[in-house]
């Protein structure tokens, strides 16, 4: 053996023709999709909040947090909840998906960095992109896709869904 290869596993997923994943060690668990509690004056991205076993979850679209169209509730849509480590603090969220593929790994050498297109965009949150049969794999680093206001507002909707 010439040497060795580390590697970890994430959960892929679908937002319209695009697949991403997520590592598997922030997700707590994948469910139907449902319609969320709304809360009022929120981003358009977040959805609501969500009881899972008890606890109000805040629900998002990452279809419209990544400038995409609105997600369309189809048979195959599924929410992941995540719990993402933030500093000290751990941020519970919904992801609502398209479509959830299978858990699988990647080795560290086949992850590759943001490309540099020339222009300025937002590509903070792709964490590595993996290329898999012929097409794209898009890490998300879930620590940079959500501002420190962001994760403010969505622990103060937790907060709420607790004293509710």
């Amino acid at each position: 053996m010439a040497g060795t290869s580390s590697e970890s596993q994430y959960v892929t997923f679908s937002l319209d023709n695009e697949v991403f994943a997520v590592p598997v060690s922030v997700v707590r668990e994948i469910l139907d999709h449902e319609d969320a509690f709304k809360i009022p004056h929120g981003p358009e991205y977040l959805l609501g909040l969500r009881d899972v076993r008890g606890q109000g979850v805040p629900v998002i679209d990452l279809r419209l947090r990544l400038g995409m169209t609105k997600t369309e509730k189809t048979p195959h849509t599924r929410a992941l909840v995540l719990d993402v480590p933030m500093g000290e603090k751990t941020l519970t969220l919904g992801l609502v998906a398209d479509r959830v593929f299978e858990v699988i790994p990647f080795r560290t050498e086949e992850i590759e960095g943001a490309p540099d297109i020339g222009v300025r965009w937002s590509s903070d949150y792709i964490a590595g992109v993996v290329r898999r049969n012929g097409a794209f794999v898009v890490i998300v680093d879930l620590a940079r896709l959500f501002s420190g206001a962001e994760v403010a507002m969505m622990g103060t909707a937790n907060r709420l869904a607790a004293t509710a």
